[in-house]
């Protein structure tokens, strides 16, 4: 069984002269390589015309051309899409630009992965505006968020039942039966999130949404039914409160949660959660794919995935993954012609997890010893963390910044972040870096 994962795309779509070709990726704004950047100071640091190595998102034909590929090396079962639509321009970002942006890139999905391929999404932080808000559904009239999840709920009901479009509408969340004996569970993790300030009046579970969780999951359990949980952001990176009811409930229904499955980061990475009365036994891994965006100073990517298959008594744990991505620095540059772009790049296999780590599937237990690994061989580590920036990294990570990584890949809990971090002498640096947002 292959699942096919895109989150991420950031890009803007019905204002494509935003990303201009030959602006300024060297600018001083948070977002370069935009019609209102600056001229470049040198040739080098123009914008490529798929996209560019620096803090620039992506041109619509890059995120077109991901899903053609994609549509091509089909067929998919379904998808798994973990949101972050519109670009980082949030000092101008507009409600009515922000459904726009959504419209266009549902449809374009559609379009290319065509009707049979059914698309699971989750909300990222950037759907809203102002960026992060999302307030809980007891808030009513124009700060509601309404305006978002209806139009959500109009733009997925090709992929989504009705009972799932009236959740979502409630506060962006849902479930649905992807086969006999597999749910699906989407979350908004922007109730997790540190920097949503609407979580001041209540940060222990916003719209009741893990109270919800609790339910379906015991539902699942009775039924002999496996569940996927996805989301935007990891849980190892929300807020303390919140982090540590999830780590209960995972750990309460290690049995039927089988796969996670969370964006955000833009990295290609993974946390992994233990049982609670020790922390040692591994029982979940959060895969956290790659994005589309090269923000910041990274290829494009996506991931799929190979998934314990429709049978009875299946597992349904993933068994293994590949990233994919387009090398912007050969896709920029024709071999004949240096200065014209590609004009059909290839989006080529970056590594497959078993084969680059040497594991024959990719348990929970896998990942415990693949972290210990990390700690004895730092060449493997060296290779992590070049497969975690999609193939472009500048340096490695030495020291302090491999502990740090350590303990971030080892936090599916924020507070034991915190407590790594303490431990190793950081003074809570570690742990700030960490949850700073990217996106």
């Amino acid at each position: 069984m292959i699942v096919f994962w895109s989150p991420n795309s950031k890009n803007n779509p019905l204002y494509p002269q935003e990303y201009a070709v030959g602006s300024a990726a060297d600018c001083k704004d948070p977002l370069c390589c935009r019609a209102d950047s600056r001229p470049p100071k040198w040739r080098r640091w123009e914008a490529g015309f798929w996209g560019t190595y620096s803090k620039c998102d992506l041109p619509l034909r890059t995120v077109e051309n991901l899903l053609e590929n994609a549509a091509r090396d089909g067929p998919w079962d379904w998808v798994y899409w973990t949101g972050d639509i519109p670009a980082h321009n949030i000092w101008s970002q507009t409600r009515k630009q922000q459904l726009s942006e959504l419209t266009v890139i549902s449809r374009l999905i559609h379009k290319y992965l065509g009707p049979h391929v059914t698309v699971y999404p989750a909300i990222g932080n950037h759907e809203s505006t102002p960026v992060n808000s999302f307030p809980p559904p007891f808030v009513h009239g124009n700060r509601s968020m309404s305006w978002l999840y209806d139009t959500m709920a109009e733009e997925w009901s090709a992929w989504l039942p009705e009972q799932a479009l009236k959740t979502l509408r409630y506060g962006g969340f849902y479930t649905e039966e992807i086969q006999p004996g597999l749910r699906l569970v989407s979350l908004n993790m922007n109730f997790c999130a540190r920097e949503n300030f609407w979580l001041m009046v209540n940060s222990t579970d916003p719209a009741n949404q893990l109270q919800w969780l609790v339910h379906i999951l015991q539902d699942s359990e009775n039924k002999g039914e496996k569940v996927h949980i996805i989301g935007h952001i990891p849980p190892g990176l929300c807020l303390s409160s919140w982090s540590w009811n999830y780590y209960h409930i995972l750990n309460r229904y290690e049995n039927t949660i089988s796969g996670q499955f969370f964006g955000h980061t833009h990295l290609d990475e993974f946390q992994m959660f233990y049982d609670e009365s020790t922390m040692s036994r591994p029982l979940g891994v959060a895969f956290i794919a790659p994005s589309a965006t090269t923000y910041i100073n990274l290829n494009p990517g996506f991931r799929v995935y190979y998934v314990d298959g429709n049978y009875k008594g299946s597992s349904r744990f993933v068994l293994d993954h590949e990233t994919y991505i387009l090398n912007l620095t050969t896709a920029n540059r024709s071999p004949g012609a240096p200065n014209t772009p590609e004009q059909n790049p290839i989006w080529t296999l970056l590594y497959r997890a078993t084969e680059a780590y040497g594991l024959t599937s990719l348990f929970p237990s896998d990942y415990d010893g693949l972290m210990r690994t990390f700690i004895n061989d730092d060449r493997s580590f060296q290779k992590f963390w070049y497969y975690r920036h999609k193939g472009h990294v500048s340096e490695l990570c030495n020291e302090t910044c491999k502990t740090t990584m350590l303990c971030f890949l080892h936090s599916g809990r924020y507070d034991e972040l915190e407590q790594c971090d303490l431990l190793n002498g950081f003074k809570g640096e570690m742990a700030r870096a960490a949850r700073k947002t990217l996106c």
